[in-house]
């Protein structure tokens, strides 16, 4: 019989089905796409992954359309760094932006030129996204930053306990214990790692995470602790804990805003 980490379990596993990731899968820095590819709403492999294929499955974590359409144009970009684009004339950059407006964001983009599936569709595999300095930033919850030995990449357990540690009593997981937790990652990171690069857009990117896990599994203000860690832990959707994705209302940019907002005061560091 065929394991649950073999390429065949996961080829003939049902959509929805959790399967933990293989050897030979590739995946991401976060957690929540993870967790997609893991259920099979994102191709299990990790590779080659179209842009339409990525957008889709946003809604069985119950964020918006809109959301996902953020995200993935923006990351579905060639990637250009500042100094790249500033060596591309006016007019160039003026023709591409009206053709193509999401390309103002190709700071953030994680694509290569040369990915393109045979009929000329962008793809992305999912350890792409670990590229440092796009939308992957220092200081995340649960992995090293890309300069450290451990890398940007794989989910760090300590990292993961110490996160869960913050929940006093194990039922629920607070906004102001999350904030906590995060303002604690700063100040480590910043004695850790003298590369760090941690500024006002990575610091609105890592109080966006939070917004996130409280948004897609509790009601803003606090999660349920039995959702967040199978979610953090295993990488998995906490379906067999009893979690729902909304129904009433996706998750917006707007929420997520508020939330991280919020977040932010919390957390009550002058981040430059």
């Amino acid at each position: 019989m065929a394991s649950e980490q073999s390429p065949l379990f996961a080829k003939h596993a049902a959509l929805g089905e959790y399967v933990p990731a293989g050897p030979d899968d590739k995946r991401s820095p976060c957690p929540m796409i993870n967790s997609l590819a893991n259920h099979g709403y994102l191709p299990r492999n990790g590779r080659n992954v179209l842009a339409h294929e990525m957008k889709a499955p946003v809604a069985e974590a119950g964020i918006s359309k809109a959301l996902g359409t953020i995200f993935v144009n923006t990351i579905y970009n060639v990637h250009q760094t500042k100094d790249e684009k500033s060596k591309v004339g006016f007019l160039y950059r003026l023709v591409t932006t009206i053709r193509d407006p999401w390309t103002l964001l190709s700071r953030f983009g994680m694509r290569r030129l040369d990915q393109k599936d045979k009929s000329g569709r962008a793809v992305l595999d999912l350890d792409q996204l670990a590229l440092h300095g796009a939308v992957e930033h220092d200081v995340s919850l649960t992995r090293r930053d890309h300069a450290q030995k451990e890398g940007n990449l794989v989910r760090q357990d300590d990292l993961v306990d110490a996160l869960l540690a913050a929940s006093t009593d194990r039922k629920v997981i607070t906004r102001g214990q999350l904030s906590t937790y995060r303002r604690h990652r700063i100040v480590t990171q910043r004695k850790e790692n003298p590369d760090l690069t941690y500024g006002p857009l990575q610091h609105e990117l890592g109080c966006g995470e939070i917004a996130l896990i409280l948004g897609v599994f509790g009601d803003g203000k606090s999660a349920p602790y039995d959702y967040v860690e199978p979610f953090l832990r295993e990488e998995r959707l906490p379906v067999q804990e009893g979690w729902k994705k909304r129904w009433w209302w996706s998750l917006g940019l707007v929420e997520v805003k508020i939330i991280a907002t919020k977040v932010k005061s919390l957390i009550g560091m002058q981040v430059k």
